[in-house]
């Protein structure tokens, strides 16, 4: 495999705001590129070695006022709300990002790029169409709505704003369907999502960070949009399981709409993925949690 370039200038300054799993895993990498990282949480004493604890809550503007570190070249807001309802999504998209952009903006230099993780909950399309950054976000639920409001704010200020909406992350500490495809649990056959592995979550967000790749909207999904049921016909193959059945109408896992993203752009910018389809990606969970 070809030796991977880094895309930090070393000594480049950038803040991770939320700094979860994610982030973590992005600034291990960055610190590994010759950056210095710095996770911004509310208790950061578990963050790895490599990534500089920024204590300091989202939601009080004083505390950030005085925390946040200056002369950063990137920032990215990687948040997961504390309630999976409208006023979660408000205070930690919403709020939260607000504020961290309003202490940036009052900053003697503000960072020059600003990276915020959305999602394909921003599009309303659900009858299989395909999607890509110029399609209608005409969300019908609070989250992707909520997301939208971040969106705006994160493209509206004196840095390149870069907002990367993913689809349904997965990795072998974040996937359920290999336990659905044991359990043997129907599936709907028409039902299209779109999945990223969470090392390409990692090395997209890092290349978009990249001062060279332009800024703007990018939807992080892999090559291949698939039903609820292929996928899980191929875990099942790779398990010597049954195929899982089909469910019927109204039947099986609920899903978020039906819809097909590409990846084009996101290509085009220059990134290439580790995992291109969920194929590549489940034969390295199943390896891992076999092994």
């Amino acid at each position: 495999m070809a030796e991977r370039a880094p895309h930090v200038a070393p000594g480049s300054r950038v803040l991770i705001a939320g700094c979860g799993r994610i982030g973590q895993a992005l600034g291990e990498r960055l610190a590994a590129d010759g950056a210095r990282a710095f996770g911004l949480r509310r208790r950061p004493e578990a963050l790895p070695p490599g990534i500089e604890p920024v204590q300091a809550d989202l939601h009080d503007p004083s505390a950030l006022a005085a925390r946040v570190p200056g002369d950063l070249d990137a920032a990215y807001y990687i948040v997961t709300p504390s309630s999976y309802d409208d006023a979660g999504y408000r205070r930690a998209f919403v709020e939260g990002l607000g504020n961290l952009a309003e202490v940036l903006r009052n900053q003697p230099a503000p960072p020059q790029r600003l990276v915020f993780v959305s999602s394909t909950a921003v599009y309303g399309q659900a009858d299989g169409e395909w999607i890509d950054e110029a399609s209608p976000t005409e969300p019908e639920r609070f989250s992707g709505r909520r997301l939208l409001e971040a969106e705006a704010i994160a493209l509206d200020g004196p840095w390149a704003g870069v907002v990367a909406r993913f689809g349904g992350i997965y990795s072998a500490e974040r996937d359920a369907l290999v336990g659905k495809a044991r359990e043997g649990e129907p599936c709907q056959a028409g039902q299209y999502t779109n999945r990223i592995h969470a090392e390409d979550v990692v090395g997209s967000l890092a290349h978009l960070g990249d001062p060279q790749v332009a800024p703007g909207v990018y939807l992080g999904v892999d090559d291949e949009p698939a039903t609820q049921c292929q996928v899980l016909d191929y875990i099942a193959e790779q398990l010597d399981l049954p195929l899982p059945p089909r469910a019927g109408p109204g039947g099986g896992m609920r899903g978020v709409g039906s819809k097909r993203g590409s990846n084009r752009r996101l290509r085009a910018s220059g990134y290439a993925f580790r995992y291109p389809t969920f194929r590549e990606g489940y034969q390295a969970i199943l390896q891992q949690l076999q092994g």
